[in-house]
C-alpha cells in the first residue's frame, strides 16, 4: 500500500520501544481497524527501518529492509496505525522477557515482575495500554508466557498459518506468528484481518491431567472455573484422556523439541553467529552453544518422537476437541528472581507449550487473576485450523467466568 512512514517521539513509559523502531506509518483511513494503533516485535520487516533482532551486532550486520512483512501490510490496509517496534529476546530465544542490551519491558500488571518473552516489547505495550493491540511471535511459548504473565489475551496460531516471508526466523518447523490485545473484541478483530475463515465445530471437552499438573497450585482455581464453563455450554462433562504413551513423560516430549530445535536454530543462525561472534545474555549464549554440539543423529532421533507426538496429541483433539490448559505453570517471576529458579520455571513451562508446538495446534491465552490480584493465563487448545472458532469460544467462555 502507499503509505508514508515518519518518526515520531513516542512516551514510553513501558521501556518497550527499541531506538530504531520510533516511527509511525498510517494505516488506510477507511479499513476495518481505522483508529487502532498497533506496534511489531522487532522481528517484523518494515521497509526503510531496521529489523534488531533483540541484538546490536544483527542491527550493525544487516541492511534496511526494502519490503514490509505481508502480516504488517494487511493490518495496515485494514486501517490500523502502526507505531514501531519494541524489544524481543535477543534472536527470540528467550520465554524471561528481559535483553541484556535493550533492557526489560514494564509488566504494567506486575510491575516488580518479568514480562515474559520473547514477545516481550509486545506484552508489554499492550498491557500498559500503548497501543490497542501488537504482533508477536510463538515458537516454545513467546506469545503464551507473555500474555499469562502480563494478564492480556494472545494466540499461538495453527503453524504454517500465517505468512513468515519478512519475518526474521528462528525454529522454522516452530515458528507461528501472533498477537496481543486487552480488549478482547479488538483481538477478535485482528484475527478476522489475519486468519482465514475455516469451519470449526469445537464440540468434545478433553481433559489431560498430565499438563495440569505441570502448574502452581494458585492457577488451579482459573483452570477449574474455565473448565466448568465449557462442560456446561457443552452440556457435557470433560472427556479425561490419557495424553502420554506408555513410558513416556512430558519432559520426554519437551527434551525431543529441545533437541530439534536447538538443531534448526543453530542451522539457521549458526553461520553467522561463528562469523561475528555477538555478546548475548549469558542464558541465551548457553543455549546457542548447546545447539552447536547437536548431531545430526541426535536431532533425527528428536524428530521421530516429535512425529509420534504430532501424530498422537492431533489423533486425540480431532476435529472438535478442546482442552483447557495452563497457559504456563506459574505467574510472573520477580524481576530480581534468582536464575535457577527462573531456569526451574521455564523447564516446567516449557513441558506445558511444547505440547501445541510439537503437535502444530492453535493455543489461546485467557487472562485471569490470582486471588491476589497477580495475572496469568489459561488456555485452550483446539484443532489445526480452528484458530478463529477457537478465540470466539474462549470469548464467549470469558464473558461467563465469575
Amino acid at each position: 500500500m502507499n503509505s508514508s512512514s515518519r518518526a515520531f517521539d513516542v512516551e514510553d513509559t513501558a521501556r518497550a520501544w527499541v531506538e530504531h523502531g520510533k516511527f509511525v506509518i498510517d494505516g488506510a483511513p477507511n479499513g476495518r481497524l481505522t483508529g487502532l494503533t498497533f506496534a511489531v516485535k522487532d522481528i517484523y520487516d518494515v521497509a526503510g527501518w531496521p529489523t534488531g533482532f533483540g541484538n546490536p551486532v544483527w542491527l550493525e550486520t544487516h541492511a534496511l529492509p526494502s519490503l514490509t512483512s505481508p502480516i504488517v501490510e494487511s493490518l495496515l490496509e485494514a486501517g490500523a496505525t502502526l507505531k514501531g517496534k519494541v524489544i524481543t529476546d535477543e534472536l527470540t530465544y528467550s520465554l524471561n522477557g528481559d535483553n541484556i542490551h535493550d533492557g526489560t519491558p514494564l509488566n504494567a500488571n506486575a510491575p516488580d515482575c518479568v514480562p515474559g518473552g520473547s514477545s516481550s516489547g509486545s506484552a508489554s505495550v499492550v498491557s500498559a495500554g500503548l497501543v490497542d493491540f501488537a504482533l508477536g511471535s510463538d515458537t516454545g511459548g513467546s506469545t503464551r508466557v507473555p500474555a499469562s504473565y502480563c494478564g492480556i489475551w494472545g494466540l499461538r496460531t495453527t503453524h504454517g498459518s500465517l505468512p513468515t516471508v519478512g519475518v526474521l526466523p528462528l525454529q522454522p518447523s516452530f515458528d507461528t506468528l501472533t498477537w496481543f490485545a486487552t480488549d478482547v473484541d479488538v483481538f477478535e478483530k485482528v484475527g478476522e484481518v489475519l486468519m482465514p475463515a475455516t469451519q470449526h465445530e469445537l464440540k468434545e471437552l478433553l481433559h489431560w491431567d498430565a499438563v495440569w499438573d505441570m502448574a502452581e497450585p494458585e492457577l488451579r482455581l482459573g483452570l477449574d472455573r474455565v473448565e466448568s464453563v465449557l462442560s456446561d455450554l457443552m452440556a457435557q462433562k470433560p472427556f479425561v484422556q490419557e495424553l502420554l504413551p506408555a513410558g513416556r513423560s512430558l519432559e520426554d516430549w519437551r527434551r525431543a523439541y529441545h533437541v530439534a530445535s536447538a538443531k534448526q536454530s543453530w542451522d539457521t543462525h549458526g553461520d553467522w553467529i561463528s562469523k561475528h561472534k555477538p555478546v548475548m545474555g549469558q542464558a541465551i549464549a548457553d543455549r546457542f552453544k548447546y545447539a552447536s554440539t547437536v548431531t545430526d543423529e541426535a536431532a533425527q532421533k528428536a524428530w521421530t518422537e516429535i512425529e509420534a507426538v504430532k501424530s498422537r496429541v492431533r489423533g486425540l483433539v480431532g476435529n472438535s476437541g478442546v482442552v483447557v490448559l495452563p497457559s504456563s505453570a506459574s505467574t510472573a517471576p520477580k524481576l530480581d528472581a534468582d536464575p535457577a529458579s527462573v531456569d526451574d520455571v521455564r523447564m516446567r513451562t516449557m513441558r506445558i507449550t511444547c505440547v501445541a508446538g510439537l503437535a502444530g495446534l492453535p493455543q489461546i491465552s485467557i487472562p485471569l487473576r490470582t486471588a491476589t490480584g497477580k495475572p496469568y493465563g489459561v488456555s485452550l487448545l483446539g484443532p489445526a485450523g480452528s484458530d478463529l472458532a477457537l478465540l470466539r469460544l474462549a470469548k464467549v467462555v470469558y464473558a461467563r467466568l465469575d
